[in-house]
């Protein structure tokens, strides 16, 4: 698994909302995500919604963030820099979702008025991308 987090806004710039994505390596499929803050407690959230299989088996990667630190147990934690490739797929991801939905860029004119619309929008998106990496 890969897990990142990018922020998006809603309404005006100060209203930051990070957007937490657990990825799948092997399907490349979104396992969970979260909308909150940067912190510890959104990252725990991503956590707790990832199907329990994926939690017990395998290795984690993430950057240096400190919140995956105190979240993901060390056994399986392998924190990294980008340099290493070892989280390219869930930049990847990232970039994807910012070229595909206007409202996810940083510098745009395209922004979501209200959250539940942000996370509406972003559902959606999930769910086709899985479609598209569904194991048959």
């Amino acid at each position: 698994m890969e897990l990142d987090e990018l922020w998006s806004f809603v309404g005006v710039k100060t209203n930051k909302q990070w957007v937490w994505i657990a990825l799948c390596r092997r399907t490349r499929q979104v396992l969970a995500y979260a909308i909150g803050d940067r912190s510890e407690q959104t990252c725990r959230r991503l956590w707790e919604r990832i199907p329990a299989s994926y939690r017990r088996n395998g290795l984690v990667y993430t950057d240096f963030w400190e919140a995956y630190q105190n979240v993901v147990p060390p056994l399986y934690h392998r924190a990294c820099g980008k340099e290493t490739g070892q989280t390219n797929r869930i930049e990847r991801w990232n970039n994807t979702l910012r070229q595909r939905l206007g409202r996810f860029v940083r510098k745009t004119l395209s922004f979501s008025k209200c959250e539940r619309m942000h996370e509406l929008c972003l559902r959606l998106f999930l769910h086709e991308h899985n479609q598209l990496h569904r194991t048959t």
